[in-house]
């Protein structure tokens, strides 16, 4: 692809990095910038400076947030005693965008995969383990995208604290296995969480 500006190259290289997005998509946003308003697309460099440079992460469960505690866990109208076990914030959203769930999350930041490099350590589970060691849960709820990358972290959350007084339960199958959470339709992820089942009896290994 040729360009006749070196600065309209750049930008479209830079919009090109992100998921999903080719050379000749970059061009038609990075051209669509350029008929708008200065102001639009100064806006929209603000917008993104800030998100980079402002977001926090709740330093309770990990789910981002704009305060050093996210609005779900700040709420004292969830029930803070159930703990829902996610891999990322796209799963919040989605869980959240069922209206179904009352309980709080627990963020990982991704899951075990050791092809990956991705290790227990480079995971939240530490945090998680000392949450769920306060006295102050009932219940952790495995909302993991069943995956074998899914399956195995959660059998070693449930090896570091199954032996605590707590109810394990994982999400009902309705979503095949090998499908990511973020994807399920809301009314099949709503009935996982609805009618989740003990994750002792969920166990494949």
């Amino acid at each position: 692809m040729e360009f006749s500006s070196r600065l309209l190259e750049n930008l479209v290289n830079e919009i090109a990095t992100l998921p999903g997005i080719g050379k000749r998509t970059a061009l038609r946003l990075a051209l669509h910038l350029l008929r708008q308003p200065e102001n639009r697309a100064l806006q929209l460099s603000e917008a993104i400076r800030r998100f980079r440079t402002e977001i926090k992460r709740c330093h309770i469960c990990h789910n981002i947030s704009d305060t050093e505690t996210c609005s779900i866990c700040a709420n004292p109208a969830r029930d803070h005693a159930t703990i829902c076990v996610v891999e990322d914030i796209r799963d919040v959203m989605a869980i959240e965008h069922t209206g179904q769930y009352r309980g709080v999350y627990h963020v990982l930041g991704g899951l075990i995969s050791p092809m990956d490099g991705i290790g227990p350590g480079d995971l939240f589970i530490d945090s998680l383990v000392k949450r769920l060691s306060s006295g102050d849960v009932n219940e952790v709820i495995f909302a993991l995208s069943p995956t074998v990358e899914g399956d195995t972290t959660s059998y070693y959350i449930y090896k570091q604290a199954g032996h605590l007084p707590l109810r394990f339960s994982s999400i009902a199958r309705g979503i095949g296995f090998g499908e990511t959470l973020e994807y399920a339709d809301e009314q099949t992820l709503a009935r996982s969480i609805q009618n989740r089942v003990p994750f002792d009896q969920s166990l494949k290994f």
